[in-house]
């Protein structure tokens, strides 16, 4: 039975007439009438007395109009309850500035679409370090991060994405020497690098590479530091120097041919990629329909695999 012939019943000793409840709840006064009478054969028993100038419950009346009541706060309380919590539907994504840059808007839109109601979305961008520590601060619900193959997970659930591949990057037009595509590290120190802020695991992973090599980063011909991606990769673009970066990053631009890129002998060209959450954060449902998202932006590269090593993995 629909609440709506129950609020009539209200209405309709409220008022005292048909009439005058028909103007309450802005319907006819017959259809005032016939919820009445539909709710009385319902129930099998007369409700109203409508002998005098005022509409009187019956003794059933008196019994169903103060259920009715119960039954209608009952509802007013559980759409309160549902509005909260449409109402306060948050999430909060932290991921690296390259997953930021090569992949975040499209995850952002498929997931958007999916939750057009909700009220409160954060994300930001940090390096490895500082997302992991705000993941367990409970800042963040999940993060997105390029890290070291090494990289310790400890305490934390996580979906290990493909080994995220790295690439010497210089302009078209700059000669640089390379036997297919593989450079020589010696044949770079004349160039400007652009480079990452410490902390970044792309820098970490550059100076282990230098470090292995027998190199450091003052042996070239000068270094930018920039937490300005856009900036490194427009620079280079201009021939203004060299740069060490996610070949996701500028994947169109070596199709294009605006760029061209190298792998440097003795060079480790792989870090870790994955979406890491504090344990049973994944049975929280919108963090499943953002994980879904990023499965469908990244599908069918990503396929999710147990990583060895700590942490719980995925």
């Amino acid at each position: 039975m629909e609440t709506r012939y129950l609020n009539t019943l209200i209405a309709a000793v409220d008022a005292g007439t048909f009439s005058k409840a028909a103007e309450t709840l802005h319907i006819t006064q017959s259809a005032v009438s016939q919820r009445i009478k539909l709710l009385e054969e319902h129930f099998g028993q007369q409700l109203l007395d409508r002998s005098g100038q005022r509409l009187v419950l019956t003794l059933a009346g008196q019994v169903v109009f103060a259920k009715a009541k119960d039954i209608l706060e009952k509802e007013k309380e559980l759409l309160s309850c549902l509005q909260e919590s449409a109402a306060h539907k948050r999430l909060a994504l932290c991921c690296t500035p390259t997953f930021g840059m090569a992949f975040l808007p499209q995850v952002l839109s498929s997931f958007l679409r999916r939750n057009s109601d909700l009220s409160d979305f954060k994300f930001v961008f940090l390096q490895p370090a500082e997302a992991l520590r705000g993941l367990r601060n409970e800042e963040f619900d999940l993060a997105v991060i390029e890290h070291g193959l090494d990289q310790d997970f400890t305490g934390f659930e996580r979906y290990a994405m493909p080994d995220d591949e790295m690439l010497l990057v210089a302009a078209a037009t700059m000669a640089l020497p390379n036997v297919d595509g593989v450079i020589q590290l010696a044949d770079l120190k004349e160039c400007r690098l652009f480079a990452r802020r410490d902390g970044c695991s792309s820098k970490e992973l550059m100076r282990k590479n230098l470090l292995a090599c027998g190199f450091e980063f003052a042996d070239f011909d000068g270094v930018i530091v920039s937490d300005d991606l856009r900036f490194t990769i427009q620079s280079v673009m201009e021939g203004a120097g060299v740069a060490y970066v996610s070949q996701a990053l500028v994947s169109s631009y070596l199709v294009s041919g605006e760029m061209v890129g190298f792998r440097v002998a003795g060079f480790e060209h792989r870090r870790g990629r994955s979406v890491v959450m504090q344990p049973q954060s994944g049975d929280d449902a919108l963090v499943k329909e953002l994980l879904e998202s990023l499965f469908e932006v990244v599908t069918p590269l990503w396929r999710p695999e147990l990583v060895k090593g700590t942490g719980r993995s995925r």
